[in-house]
């Protein structure tokens, strides 16, 4: 089972516009509301591709309610722990013109300690029947800083490997708890190890105790980094559509693999690299297309030399 864990969830709210111009009034059709954040996604893609998935989020207040009546519609199996705080709302605009998607997230509200304590007995709980946890998205401002290592810690405990999905401190702080993979994209890992080199700062993390890194490259594809290798997967041409569920749709493929005991981190990449396209292909976040299947045949995949990902290669 995959036991996916979302410490800061949405609703995703996502509007189409012909054409999206700053300061300008624009007319849609009726919107798509989604019970969403990272680890949602993953365990939408997941579930939807035949693997089996529990999520563990929370919710609370009016937004929460509406995010809990579409969550049980999905049929994703979850849990919800109810808190005090009002659920963010996550929205994305859709410029169809340029092919491209604006997205304003509220930062949330960060649960009380007992509510996080609520969290972390379901994970405990159901860490027995897990063949991987995965902690996806961002936290709300004044989440415990001890909350992220601590998930990670009986995880490991458990003999579980941990995937995580996050950005700034955090993900510093997952590497240095012994994250089993990390998988951010080129920026979040520049802002958190202040290292414009993203080879070189991938291995950082691995350094501090992660043993892979899935780093996102947008149209440029994807890198895994461990040790004593580095591979890299692109498509010959980027895909338009909407990108704001790719790195999750790859999260998933990491997931369902490491479930089923494959570590290889080509194959991981393979797979994680062709998610990602066919979720670009879809409209929205947590869906990704059936051509992934050909998509992952048309792949290009190397061993590269490292230089060659460096802004400056001099």
């Amino acid at each position: 089972m995959i036991l996916t864990v979302t410490p800061n969830p949405a609703l995703d709210l996502t509007w189409r516009v012909d054409r999206l111009v700053e300061g300008g009034t624009h007319r849609a059709d009726a919107g798509a509301a989604r019970a969403g954040g990272k680890g949602l996604n993953v365990a939408r893609v997941a579930h939807a591709q035949g693997a089996p998935v529990l999520a563990v989020t929370t919710a609370g207040g009016r937004v929460g309610a509406e995010f809990a009546d579409e969550l049980s519609a999905s049929g994703v199996p979850h849990v919800l722990v109810p808190v005090a705080a009002e659920t963010r709302r996550s929205i994305a605009l859709v410029d169809e013109s340029a092919g491209d998607t604006t997205i304003v997230n509220e930062r949330g509200v960060s649960p009380s300690d007992a509510e996080w304590g609520a969290v972390l007995a379901e994970v405990v709980e159901r860490l027995a029947a897990a063949g991987v946890l995965v902690i996806s998205g961002s936290v709300p401002p004044g989440t415990p800083e001890a909350l992220l290592p601590m998930l990670i810690a009986v995880a490991r405990d458990a003999g579980v490997p941990v995937i995580v999905d996050t950005s700034g401190p955090a993900l510093l702080r997952a590497a240095d708890a012994g994250a089993t993979v990390l998988k951010p994209n080129a920026a979040e890992l520049a802002e958190a190890t202040g290292i414009d080199d993203p080879v070189h700062a991938a291995r950082t993390l691995l350094e501090r105790g992660a043993e892979l890194v899935l780093l996102s490259l947008g149209a440029d594809g994807m890198l895994a980094v461990t040790d004593d290798e580095l591979v890299h997967a692109r498509l010959d041409e980027p895909l338009a559509g909407n990108p704001t569920g790719a790195g999750d749709a790859g999260v998933a493929a990491c997931a369902v693999l490491y479930a089923e005991g494959e570590r290889d981190p080509e194959t991981v990449l393979r797979r994680a690299t062709a998610w990602s396209a066919a979720a670009v292909l879809m409209p929205l976040a947590g869906d990704i297309s059936p051509r992934w299947t050909a998509l992952a045949q048309h792949l290009r995949v190397t061993r590269p030399d490292p230089a060659l990902f460096r802004k400056d290669p001099s």
